[in-house]
């Protein structure tokens, strides 16, 4: 009897959501486990065979956790505020709800026919009023806190308001906006609500401020660098430009050490760790007033610009200062002589990413200003720069060029032919590249001349601090995270404006859903699209914020609403918190790193602050899954073909190098084994319905090239087509089998027969040819026993390790294996069923059952349990060798003595032939290896 894979799937897929087998509930008797995957933006391509790679391996360790005691919650959702939504709006008029809730309706399709054990009642979206009131609540609170440094925690804004009152800010250790000034308790009381306020947004730890952001005037919105790729929008391709604009931000930079020192707590990559560390970008150095040259300057200029190094030690070496051409002092610097070519750097600047600018490394680039700054040490006027590498919103947005002991300094010198001082006696070759050693002694350098670096480093600062002109301070590269989008599909931002100042809304008025406008794109006064909305104002008086939440705002704590998701009253209960605490095991792309991973670290560790979360890491282990690469084909086209009332002529791969060609992509689903299908092609495009082909051996063969799959290579491969032609499981064990999980792969969809014929030859083991089901309720014989003990020691180590791909090979070798012996022992197959079924749900449901167990079992059944005893062997074949040759092959007990074995192999006939009469000169036993016989 042939196994019927459609039926078989339709069939459980139903039983799964008629008896909700997977839905989860606190069970205390159980220790919990968390898996979770990165959830999905759903958009309109729907699924393609890439996406259900780190899904597929997280269903395994979700069931597998089940045969292993763990009461598991395994939930999936849906990231659907975006852009490709709004995009879509914007062109038809359509409201982004419908199209994505049709994406979405896809998406569950796929998902449900993958046979994810997911718990549905627990579906959670973003875009869901329900959902996101809370996303907004959080926001609200930390609106409402500020980041005390002696606590190393938040706390609320209304307790810093109270020692205000009583004693100013003195003795106040909190995090703030650098120009925070200081003042007395008198100061304050005598300030009105707006001076108050005002005062109040540099300690919150969300704000609104002048941010310089990644504008696409194309999509109308902010972008976040990874929505960047290559200076264009990763959605559309379109440019994008620095610009200054009023954007919420949040106060990310509180947390920075707590965000660095929290890595060690969690077991993720070394790699992604390492990405998140140097984004924070933690650097102990000093602070540096450089007096600015008054003679050159126009007025209102700045007395000093500050710079922060960790090289203070080289300050005698600075030959130019360089600033970020988005700085505020810009206009003040700039003399008349310059401005033209000022303002054509600005302009050429503000059309790269931050991104292009931190990692363009050999394009030397800048503009002198034509204004200088005084080195407080030697008094040597120091030309002032500008430079694409400098960021304003990076430190101070200034930088002491040291051209002898740093390489991108020392290639901005000899494009501009500055100075280049030499300031250690151990610097070599300085005018071939810099140096940046800290060894030797210091030379060129005053007050530390001589001195070695640390005694030097302690001497500079202590100078600095004496003189008021600098201290010892530790440094970020990280910076307030912005938080707005100018966009109308995201969340509602809680918040009004009275008097030019941002106040919430009561919590009671949550959720602030989004209002009814017209057409999707910026008012025609340039504001953003919820500026169209008729009337909505807060309480018909005050202008609500405009913009809305960025796309990692509903990101940033989902996975704690799917604990209890359909709270009404909180984010979560205390309840379901503390029981399933933080995610156990969290699958998803490295590509989040510096996005959706850090941010959700960031309000994991503030919600912890509050008290309504117990850990402070929110995902304990983290795999990042690599990428599955399309496999793309192409068809050559002969060029000689091309033209008005020419029939188009492809040459088959083999013979393309006699004609001049050019390769076009074509529909890989048309494609098996690189043959094509003529006649699907002729109608997959109308161009080629005539179209003419040199083949060879009587085929045309494709050519190959693995590339990111993509529609615009046509090498999509939809999961639906091959669920639908070899089953789920089949496709489930296939992805798996590629290879290791956190590598990137080439898809090829020819190799996936192995997979089926594999499920093929399991139903096999339960039934004959002639259709009867021939399992037997007998003793296992123990080379069975050996058989299945070692494939359950395997897959368990294996599964532990996550190493999905060779649980595979373990399971195929088993089944082998099992067929040479002819096993249809129950007690075998049974436990075969169970180490399956995490990989192929459907099947083993179906043999669960015929064996006689209650269907839905087999998923809270027990993992077999390993039985080391069942593959130590009786016996020991030892090769028997005469004078360094094998005679003969002796079995012996593998406990037997070396004398006794000695006794039998002088006793055997075949070694007694060999002796002929004589008495060995030596017999040598290595235990359970050889036996030598020297004559």
């Amino acid at each position: 009897m042939e196994y019927n894979f459609k039926e078989t799937e339709q069939k459980w897929r139903k039983f799964w959501e008629e008896n909700q087998t997977y839905k989860t509930e606190i069970n205390h008797d159980k220790p919990k486990y968390y898996v979770l995957d990165m959830f999905p933006y759903p958009s309109g391509a729907g699924l393609h065979v890439g996406h259900p790679l780190g899904y597929i391996a997280s269903d395994i360790i979700a069931r597998y956790k089940r045969l292993k005691g763990f009461n598991v919650l395994h939930p999936m959702g849906f990231d659907s505020f975006g852009l490709p939504a709004e995009q879509y709006a914007i062109q038809t008029g359509q409201h982004p709800a419908i199209t994505t809730e049709e994406n979405i309706t896809t998406y569950i399709r796929q998902l449900k026919q993958i046979g994810f054990s997911y718990d549905w009642s627990r579906e959670v979206r973003t875009s869901d009023a329900k959902y996101y009131k809370w996303t907004q609540w959080i926001f609200m609170q930390l609106f409402k806190h500020y980041y005390d440094k002696d606590a190393n925690k938040a706390l609320p804004i209304a307790s810093l308001v109270e020692r205000f009152a009583i004693s100013g800010n003195k003795g106040i250790n909190a995090v703030c906006d650098e120009d925070t000034p200081n003042f007395t308790a008198e100061e304050w009381n005598g300030m009105n609500e707006q001076e108050q306020q005002t005062l109040l947004l540099k300690f919150r730890l969300t704000f609104p401020d002048d941010s310089v952001v990644n504008w696409c005037p194309a999509l109308g919105t902010v972008l976040a660098n990874d929505e960047i790729k290559d200076g264009v929008s990763e959605r559309g391709g379109y440019p994008v430009e620095q610009k200054k604009m009023k954007q919420w931000a949040m106060r990310i930079t509180a947390y920075a050490d707590r965000l660095i020192d929290g890595l060690n707590e969690v077991d993720w990559s070394d790699a992604l760790k390492e990405q998140q560390r140097n984004w924070i970008g933690r650097s102990t150095g000093a602070s540096v007033k450089f007096k600015v040259d008054a003679s050159t300057v126009q007025e209102n200029a700045p007395e000093f610009i500050e710079v922060f190094t960790t090289r203070v030690d080289t300050i005698y070496g600075v030959s130019f200062m360089v600033i970020a051409p988005e700085h505020e002092y810009v206009p003040f610097l700039t003399t008349s002589e310059q401005k033209a070519t000022v303002d054509e750097y600005i302009k050429w600047v503000a059309s790269r990413t931050e991104l292009d600018r931190m990692s363009e490394v050999k394009k030397v680039t800048g503009a002198f200003t034509g204004s200088y700054v005084i080195n407080p040490f030697n008094d040597e006027k120091i030309p002032i720069f500008l430079a694409d590498y400098v960021l304003a919103g990076y430190g101070t947005g200034a930088v002491m060029g040291v051209p002898s002991g740093d390489q991108r300094d020392w290639n901005f010198a000899k494009h501009f032919d500055l100075p280049i001082v030499p300031i250690l006696d151990a610097q070599k070759d300085i005018e071939e590249q810099a140096d940046n050693t800290k060894e030797g002694k210091y030379i060129n350098s005053g007050i530390i001349d001589g001195m070695g670096y640390k005694e030097a480093t302690a001497t500079l600062t202590k100078w600095l601090e004496e003189k008021g002109i600098g201290k010892g301070k530790i440094q970020y590269r990280l910076r307030n995270a912005v938080f707005s989008r100018q966009r109308y599909w995201g969340e509602p931002v809680p918040a009004y404006f009275k008097d030019g100042l941002p106040y919430l809304i009561e919590e009671s008025e949550l959720p602030l859903e989004l209002p009814v406008i017209d057409k999707y794109l910026p008012t025609e006064t340039g504001e953003p699209p919820l500026g169209r909305a008729e009337g909505w104002k807060y309480k018909g008086e005050y202008e609500y914020e405009l913009s809305t939440m960025p796309g990692w705002a509903g990101s940033s704590w989902y996975w704690y609403r799917y604990m209890d998701a359909q709270n009404e009253q909180e984010f979560a209960s205390s309840e379901a918190i503390n029981y399933w605490k933080a995610v156990d095991l969290y699958l998803g792309g490295s590509e989040h790193a510096t996005g959706h991973l850090l941010y959700s670290r960031f309000w994991n560790k503030f919600l912890k602050d509050l008290g309504l979360v117990p850990e402070e890491e929110f995902a304990k282990k983290l795999i990042n899954q690599g990428m599955i690469q399309g496999r793309s084909n192409f068809v050559y086209r002969v060029k000689s073909s091309v033209g008005e009332g020419k029939n188009p002529v492809f040459v088959s791969f083999g013979l393309k190098e006699q004609y001049e060609t050019t390769p076009i992509h074509v529909d890989v689903n048309i494609v098996s084994n690189e043959v094509l299908d003529i006649t699907a092609f002729k109608n997959w495009r109308s161009d080629f319905e005539n179209a003419e082909f040199i083949l060879e051996d009587g085929k045309y063969i494709c050519g190959v090239e693995v590339e990111k799959m993509s529609k615009s290579k046509y090498n999509v491969v939809n999961p639906d087509v091959l669920v639908d032609k070899v089953g789920a499981d089949t496709l489930r064990l296939y992805e798996m089998f590629l290879g290791p999980l956190e590598q990137a792969k080439p898809w090829n969809t020819n190799g996936i027969d192995g997979s089926f014929r594999f499920i093929k030859k399991v139903w096999r083991l339960f039934y004959d040819d002639l259709g009867n089901f021939k399992v037997k309720d007998e003793a296992p014989t123990p080379a069975e026993l050996k058989v299945l003990h070692t494939c359950i020691k395997k897959v368990e180590e294996d599964l532990e390790r996550y190493s999905f791909n060779t649980v595979v090979s373990t399971l195929m070798i088993c089944v082998n294996d099992l067929g040479t012996l002819k096993c249809n022992k129950k007690a075998i197959l049974q436990e075969l069923v169970i180490l399956m079924s995490s990989y192929t749900p459907h099947i083993a449901e179906e043999l669960w059952v015929l064996l006689g167990n209650e269907a839905g079992t087999i998923s809270y059944a027990t993992f077999p349990k390993f039985n080391a005893s069942l593959l130590v062997e009786a016996n020991f074949d030892y090769p028997i060798s005469i004078n360094g040759k094998v005679r003969a092959n002796i079995s012996f007990p593998t406990d037997a003595i070396p004398a006794d074995i000695e006794a039998g192999v002088l006793a055997n006939e075949v070694v007694q032939k060999w002796l002929d009469g004589k008495a060995p000169k030596k017999v040598i036993v290595v235990p359970k290896r050889i036996v030598n016989v020297v004559l």
